[in-house]
């Protein structure tokens, strides 16, 4: 039988998660405390003059990656479970893929630049000021938006060349790239080549970066002759390397769920973790281990009650 062209198929069937009633109120929590919480950083940096500073104006954007990046998700996750549907368009499992990578290769060069920020802040503090300007930190932003989005696109593109059977399942909760590759009826050698090459620029390169800034880091603080400065100065690194930690770990999660047990369930659940947990989980992070993300969120909240 002739394969099915791409262009004829109007659907796939996501296989992931249950239809269970009591999945969809605990997601449903979880991404409005996502949005809720990354929602009140970003407020907070941008109504509070004392977090007007590089190091926020990062985890702003991050929190807004990190919004966009479960919004890719989630939202069609729920949908699924409420309609007891498991179907998502082409269109939509493209528009999906793309956005996802997006996102969330945005979060992995954020968290490198912010890794370089506290370099610069501590290595460097009589310079930090111009060195980290206005100008270089929107302009560090916007040209990790410009490599994402070709990279993003080149998949895409990639992706539109291959071929499906009518109503191919997906063995997941949302268009993953690797899980649709498994399933496709053309020869994926190049799709595979430069999603190898993708992960590099993605993963590799920005968790070298930010390798490299710690190990500059602590080889700062080992020069340092007193004990509350390198504790004061470590301090204000200890916010990001949760959220390093977290999101690096659950994505290692997802890598060797896939690779190593080849069970559908454990990659399932280390997904989750991935693209649910960790982003709802860094606004707690930052709030917590930072007064003055705290102090600024009080002041929010303070004028946000007194305006009812």
């Amino acid at each position: 039988m002739e394969e099915e062209n791409h262009t004829e198929l109007s659907e796939f069937l996501l296989q992931g998660l249950s239809e269970d009633p009591q999945l969809f109120e605990l997601f449903l929590s979880m991404y409005l405390v996502t949005l809720v919480g990354n929602l009140l950083i970003i407020l907070a940096v941008i109504s509070d003059s004392h977090l007007h500073t590089p190091m926020y104006f990062f985890l702003s954007n991050l929190s807004l990656a990190d919004i966009c990046f479960t919004s890719t998700t989630v939202p069609k996750m729920l949908v699924n479970i409420q309609a007891q549907s498991k179907d998502i368009s082409y269109i939509g499992c493209l528009t999906q893929m793309f956005f996802f990578t997006v996102f969330g290769g945005l979060d992995n060069f954020l968290l490198m630049v912010m890794a370089y920020d506290r370099y610069v802040a501590i290595c460097h503090p009589l310079h930090y000021i111009v060195i980290m300007n206005p100008r270089f930190c929107v302009l560090l932003v916007l040209m990790s938006w410009f490599i994402i989005f070709w990279v993003a696109l080149a998949h895409i593109l990639l992706m539109i060349a291959l071929n499906f059977s009518p109503g191919t399942e997906i063995p997941h909760f949302f268009c993953d790239f690797a899980q649709l590759l498994k399933v496709a009826r053309s020869d994926i050698l190049i799709n595979y080549v430069f999603l190898y090459i993708a992960t590099a620029l993605l993963g590799v390169f920005p968790i070298t970066g930010i390798l490299f800034s710690y190990s500059r880091i602590v080889s700062s603080l080992m020069q340092m002759s007193s004990t509350a400065g390198k504790y004061k100065a470590f301090s204000t690194c200890g916010s990001h390397l949760s959220v390093v930690s977290l999101f690096y770990g659950t994505g290692l999660g997802v890598y060797l769920s896939s690779v190593v047990t080849h069970s559908p369930q454990s990659s399932l659940v280390s997904s989750v973790m991935y693209t649910v947990v960790t982003p709802m989980l860094n606004p707690f992070i930052y709030s917590l281990r930072s007064k003055d993300v705290k102090g600024a969120l009080g002041r929010l909240l303070s004028r946000a009650a007194s305006c009812l």
